[in-house]
């Protein structure tokens, strides 16, 4: 019976295989752009206050 059925069998794994690489790439270029938001506010934030610093000098 495995016979009969085995190329319907590696193509539904092939996509789940595909279905989940491609949500798991978006999740992480989600997480990705949040980080690169993140580090621009943290870089936005360090030079404001080396400015400060500067000014009161």
């Amino acid at each position: 019976m495995l016979k009969k059925y085995w190329k319907k069998i590696g193509m539904i794994i092939l996509i789940f295989a595909c279905i989940f690489n491609i949500m798991s790439k978006l999740v992480n270029k989600l997480s990705l752009n949040k980080e690169l938001i993140y580090s621009a506010e943290y870089m936005s934030e360090f030079e404001q206050n080396e400015q400060n610093k500067e000014n009161q000098k």
